[in-house]
């Protein structure tokens, strides 16, 4: 009898499926199986596929797949349908895969499966059963907890928790490649010390593993009788583990074997079509998790790496002085960014503390921050004042950004510097500042003021740019912290609400030992922006703004105590501002109002506060409309909580003085130092060699109290035609 008649006797169709050309060859019985006339037929893919469910053919592809790889059986169970999406009937499919000019075509059998009654509606005829659909929400599961894992030890704490549905393994074992060396890199299921056997293997050797390596085919064995008859060598090292079965898998990842990765059972296992495709899907997914986190663990070493070589270290042993130090990149990419810190010995024995931030968050951000660092270095280490400084570096960066433009077409990109050059010695901070922003300073008392300093241009936009210097002292007791926008703004903030944020964890830092509450209140202030959420407030901006985060921070040495000389107690810290406002900069009237309500942030009276804010409002305003000279704000808060004063001077170079008037109900002005009169508790002018100073006196929980009729001075009252009249710039301040 001919095969032909022998397989049409038992019902089974022959048919062969090339791949290459799209087309398949069915016999008579195949063509009725699949409900087409009984004869020989030679169909395209599509007409082909319309006859199997969708789910079933997605479903074939894939066990075709596994087979082609492993040159094995592919065998599945598939639903026949109509025009109308009825089943007709159930068939096995068995074919082999022939690799074919370098792809495949599938010569195999077609045979009915007696279930379920034909008519049955597709969608109520389930082929896959509890199994599959187990199967299937297992490789979610285990594809979701994969993709997760961020580390290599994540990864192989995941494999090791798979709960595979019907074929439990007992032990894992992932197996990693070190040249032409094999070595156990995880494991599970076994004591410490079992992997020793497994180290440092050749891929030569006669092992699962090696040959799963070298060929990157799939091992099945099914029983122990299998492992010793194919593994002789090895089998020893297998049979003490007490195992029946064994499935060794390799771990390829783009096209590459990394690895292989070890599967076995107590039970006996048969691994039938669908119980390989469980364990090479697992392994697929396993191998990409293990590429994925190896390549990430990369790149943090070589962040690490970037990081070290372009953050200095603080230098620790500056007289009189501590600083601390963090940077925190946004953690995107090879969390490195553009914002840098520097600590730079000068000629003349001082130091110099530099913070930036170069435009952008990627590689070119990173690089352009390393020679921008280098250039202030140089040009600083020439003994340069603070504004030689950044100018020269505005144009040097300048320089590079027409380089890069002209030679690559890139983007031009700029930079924001604060450059402090320090005198340990007295305390003394020459600031110069480019868009960057301004220090705060915990005064001793523990209050933190952002101290407004001049400055110019980024660094870049403009070769050639103007820096003013702005000088500041460092007393006893005080902390300087200056950092880049990413401690102000992450979190969803703006300037307003970031400063506040940080003024909260900055006050409410507790003083220690130097060395130990420096560092302590860095870590605070990153925990405050990058720590659980529980530790960071969101601010008023609706998208979350991420960004790099440097900070230094600077102490002077010599605070208060609590004991003063002889034994006494020492007296109360004194909280102080100073600010200078030129004629050409009338906006830095806004400043000194908001300097002022800072200083008094935590004064018992708000009535009072706001009398404070709209006399210094009326007293700068005054200086630059009526003199030719700066106006200098100075203001000190002492005593007890509670029983506070604070005195406000602002001093300015003309020697007129101003005297009281009694405008009209209709005037609009003269009524300056009638205000004073009315809002201060006490209120003067001193005459000086190089001009005067007005001044007046608040006292907390005294309420408002008249002072003087007039102001203090020994000088004859000038001319009331003269008098300045400070009542109507105080409108146009307005």
């Amino acid at each position: 009898m001919r095969t032909k008649d022998l397989l049409a006797a038992i019902a089974t169709g022959l048919w062969r499926w090339d791949n290459a050309s799209g087309r398949v060859t069915l016999d008579a019985e195949a063509a009725r199986l699949l409900g087409l006339p009984a004869e020989p037929v030679e169909l395209t893919e599509a007409a082909v596929r319309s006859r199997f469910h969708p789910v079933d053919f997605a479903e074939i592809n894939g066990v075709v797949q596994l087979a082609v790889s492993e040159e094995t059986l592919a065998e599945a169970r598939l639903r026949i349908v109509d025009e109308r999406g009825r089943v007709l009937r159930i068939v096995r499919s068995r074919s082999r895969p022939r690799i074919v000019d370098g792809d495949f075509e599938l010569v195999g059998t077609l045979q009915e499966v007696p279930e379920p009654q034909p008519g049955t509606s597709a969608a109520h005829t389930p082929i896959t059963g509890d199994w599959r659909r187990s199967r299937e929400a297992f490789l979610l599961d285990a594809g979701r907890a994969l993709a997760e894992a961020r580390s290599t030890a994540e990864v192989l704490r995941v494999a090791a928790g798979l709960s595979m549905p019907g074929f439990m393994p007992d032990g894992l074992a992932v197996f990693g490649i070190e040249g032409d060396r094999l070595s156990v890199i995880g494991h599970h299921g076994h004591r410490p010390g079992d992997e020793q056997s497994f180290m440092d293997m050749a891929l030569e050797i006669d092992y699962p593993a090696a040959e799963v390596v070298r060929t990157g085919r799939a091992i099945y064995l099914p029983t122990p009788e299998d492992y010793s008859r194919r593994y002789p060598a090895t089998w020893p090292l297998a049979a003490r583990f007490r195992r029946t079965s064994w499935a060794f898998l390799p771990l390829v990842n783009a096209g590459r074997t990394i690895g292989a990765w070890m599967a076995g059972f107590a039970q006996p296992v048969a691994f039938t079509p669908d119980e390989r495709s469980v364990l090479t899907t697992v392994a697929r997914m396993l191998a990409q998790a293990l590429a994925r986190a190896g390549m990430q663990e990369e790149q943090q070493e070589l962040a690490l790496g970037l990081q070290r070589s372009m953050m200095p270290t603080v230098q620790p042993d500056i007289p009189g002085m501590t600083v601390a130090a963090r940077y925190v990149p946004t953690g995107g990419g090879l969390e490195v960014g553009g914002d840098w810190y520097d600590m730079i010995p000068l000629p003349s024995g001082r130091i110099a503390l530099v913070i930036g931030d170069v435009q952008g968050h990627d590689v070119r951000a990173a690089g352009l921050m390393g020679q921008l660092r280098i250039a202030l270095r140089a040009y600083a280490s020439e003994g340069h004042h603070p504004d030689a400084v950044l100018s020269r570096a505005s144009r040097f960066l300048a320089g590079i950004n027409e380089t890069e433009f002209r030679g690559h077409g890139e983007d031009q990109r700029f930079a924001t510097c604060l450059y402090i050059e320090v005198d340990p010695a007295t305390g003394l901070l020459d600031i110069a500042r480019a868009g960057h922003p301004d220090p705060a300073i915990r005064m001793s008392d523990g209050t933190m003021l952002v101290r407004p300093t001049a400055g110019g241009l980024p660094l870049g936009i403009v070769p050639d740019t103007d820096y003013p210097t702005t000088r500041l002292v460092l007393e006893p007791g005080e902390t300087m912290m200056v950092c880049t926008d990413g401690l102000i703004e992450t979190g969803g903030h703006d300037l307003e609400t970031g400063w506040a944020r940080l003024r909260d964890i900055v006050e409410a830092h507790e003083v220690g030992g130097e060395d130990e509450s420096l560092e302590r209140l860095a870590d605070a202030l990153v925990q405050a922006v990058h720590g659980p959420p529980s530790h960071h407030t969101t601010g008023p901006l609706v998208d979350r703004r991420e960004d790099d985060i440097a900070v230094l921070l600077l102490s002077r040495e010599g605070g208060s105590c609590g004991v003063g000389a002889g034994g006494l107690p020492a007296p109360q810290p004194v909280r102080r501002t100073v600010l200078s406002v030129a004629q050409a900069e009338p906006e830095r009237i806004a400043e000194a109002r908001r300097q002022i309500r800072d200083v008094l942030h935590d004064w018992a009276d708000p009535d009072q506060v706001d009398s404070a804010v709209l006399m210094v409002s009326e007293m700068v305003t005054n200086v630059l409309m009526h003199t030719d000279g700066d106006a200098l704000l100075v203001a000190e808060i002492s005593g007890e909580r509670g029983a506070r004063r604070i005195r406000v001077d602002v001093a300015d170079s003309s020697d007129e003085l101003p005297h009281r008037r009694c405008p009209g109900e209709l005037a609009s002005s003269g009524r300056g130092l009638v205000l004073l009169e009315l809002l201060a508790g006490a209120w003067g002018v001193d005459p000086r060699g190089d001009g005067k100073s007005t001044w007046f006196e608040l006292y907390e929980g005294a309420g408002e109290a008249v002072g003087p009729a007039g102001p203090v001075s020994s000088e004859p009252e000038p001319d009331p035609e003269s008098e300045p009249d400070p009542e109507s710039e105080s409108e146009s301040a307005a």
